[in-house]
């Protein structure tokens, strides 16, 4: 089975106690690849009292050394997001800048519900807020754009996974993927389930972790799936260029699992937890936060994930 090669640098980010809104945690990062710079948003932790999450920023030149920045690039302002802003996915749309993060509507230690709040910025320093884009009450989080409209269309896509939609109204037992179609950046329906737990290792749930990637194969698309035992690992899953609702192949098996003492203790143990990728002279690059507390990477050649999953090994 098809494994991704962790850097021998992991993690690549760790809590900096030196300054407080980062001191205790830093995860769940997303990058962004503008041909000179490789942009990163992760989620920072600096109390675990209210367990408040803000976004960092951090840049590199080679996808493993990253330099970040002291002062935090997205705090809570709105009214919508004084509980915190958590796991940052981010995004190029029509040559825009585009971010989506979860909202609480409660302290996390109140079992709060989430939604997903969208934000484009310019310069990774100002952001402007676009509202709230999924359905009040849906619990909906894992929340990702397609970088272009839809072939032949002007609708936008997207992949989010609401975990209060399922049962046999949904036509889905657990909470999965779901594609949904938009007229606007913002306003999305014609909401469909995609891809649904089916193996052992992501029996429990599983949600997008990172944004589809146009490849000459199909939208490459890496994702995570919970355990019974809640061990979060990272599969993969091809979609049909023109039409995104076709899966061309899917990773029986996980690419990654919790292995390293760094993915296997921590804030919340056993997690492996994708959430960016990039493509660096034909290899591809997976972020991931590593048991709620550091940033890391593993990477693996681009094509040779392109085949694996066309291969038989990944077929329905």
């Amino acid at each position: 089975m098809l494994q991704l090669d962790r850097s021998k640098v992991n993690p690549i980010l760790v809590p900096d106690e030196s300054n407080w809104w980062e001191s205790k945690a830093v995860f769940n990062c997303s990058v962004l690849n503008d041909g000179k710079t490789i942009h990163m948003l992760y989620r920072a932790i600096g109390e675990y009292t209210n367990y408040v999450s803000r976004i960092g920023y951090a840049s590199s030149n080679d996808g493993l050394s990253f330099t970040r920045k002291k002062e935090v690039a997205l705090y809570p302002e709105m009214d919508y997001e004084r509980y915190g802003i958590e796991d940052p996915r981010l995004m190029t749309i029509e040559k825009e800048t585009y971010v989506t993060y979860v909202v609480l509507s409660n302290y996390v230690k109140n079992n709060p519900s989430v939604s997903t709040a969208l934000a484009k910025t310019d310069d990774f320093s100002h952001y402007k807020r676009l509202g709230i884009i999924t359905i009040l009450g849906s619990d909906d989080k894992d929340v990702v754009l397609f970088p272009k409209f839809r072939e032949g269309t002007s609708s936008y896509m997207m992949l989010h996974r609401p975990s209060t939609w399922v049962g046999p109204e949904y036509n889905t037992e657990k909470p999965s993927i779901w594609i949904a179609e938009g007229d606007s950046i913002t306003n999305f329906k014609k909401h469909s389930p995609l891809v649904k737990p089916e193996q052992s290792w992501e029996a429990l749930k599983i949600g997008v972790g990172v944004p589809p990637i146009r490849t000459e194969k199909g939208w490459l698309v890496i994702y995570h799936g919970v355990s019974t035992e809640h061990v979060y690992s990272a599969g993969a899953f091809l979609l049909d260029i023109k039409e995104p609702r076709k899966i061309l192949g899917r990773t029986k098996a996980p690419l990654l699992a919790p292995e390293e003492d760094y993915e296997i203790k921590g804030d919340v143990n056993n997690v492996v937890f994708p959430t960016g990728a990039c493509i660096l002279d034909n290899e591809l690059f997976v972020y991931y936060g590593a048991a709620d507390k550091v940033c890391c990477v593993a990477t693996v050649e681009l094509q040779e994930i392109l085949d694996y999953l066309l291969s038989d090994k990944c077929s329905s």
